[in-house]
């Protein structure tokens, strides 16, 4: 019999065995969820329209507030994040539709205040500029709310929530300037406000994530309580 060479012997157990490990197909990643939030909401006949608009703090909350609402309102957000008002004057319109609104849940500034470079990308408190600055924003604000009460539909402002030392890309403070500024616009145009800021502010420490504008999960709950409360009291009664 003759002697099978080791370089022979290698390939005939490639062919018995299959390519090595690192050149098998490698699994691919299970695909990810869409968020619940954006979840397309079949209107309920008979019950109001409710349309919430806002950032990733309004995604947070948009689910609670549906549940919440359940049996009594059609509760909508658009299909994003709102991001700074530059974002809502270019994207209103296609966000509203056709369809008739009750009443519109409404929100910018964190994004309107957050410091960026020259491509968007945010940067640390100082460097850069901030996206939007505060006389654009209150500017901005004054065309938004004259778009959004040609819908005919009560409008509620939600103020801005508390900014923790040691986020990044957002000065602590900054948010009650913004705040003032909207609060400004909304007296000057009658628009009921959602002072969520103050309704978090005293229970920070509980509901908010550590050096982080975003909330755990029963913040996001104890948001959605009040959001409700608020879009409850503005709605017409039947």
């Amino acid at each position: 019999m003759n002697a099978i060479t080791r370089p022979a012997l290698f390939a005939a157990l490639a062919l018995w065995f299959g390519p090595p490990s690192s050149a098998q197909e490698t699994k691919t990643a299970p695909a990810k969820q869409p968020d619940p939030a954006f979840q397309k909401v079949e209107d309920v006949p008979g019950l109001p329209r409710v349309l919430l608009i806002g950032d990733s703090i309004s995604i947070g909350y948009t689910v609670p507030v549906q549940k919440l609402l359940a049996g009594k309102a059609n509760v909508h957000r658009i299909p994003t994040n709102g991001g700074p008002t530059t974002t809502g004057l270019a994207h209103l319109d296609e966000w509203l539709g056709d369809k008739k609104w009750n009443a519109i849940h409404f929100n910018w500034g964190l994004h309107d205040l957050k410091w960026c470079d020259e491509k968007g990308n945010m940067t640390d408190v100082g460097v850069g500029r901030q996206q939007v600055s505060l006389a654009d924003y209150e500017k901005n604000l004054r065309e938004l709310v004259g778009r959004l009460k040609k819908t005919g539909a009560k409008l509620i402002w939600c103020s801005t929530t508390p900014v923790p030392a040691g986020n990044k890309g957002r000065a602590p403070g900054d948010e009650v300037k913004y705040n003032e500024a909207a609060a400004r616009v909304m007296k000057d145009e009658g628009v009921a406000t959602d002072d969520l800021y103050a309704f978090a502010l005293p229970r920070v420490s509980e509901i908010q994530l550590p050096k982080n504008v975003h909330f755990k999960g029963e913040g996001y709950a104890a948001l959605a309580k009040q959001v409700v409360e608020t879009i409850t009291a503005a709605m017409p009664a039947k």
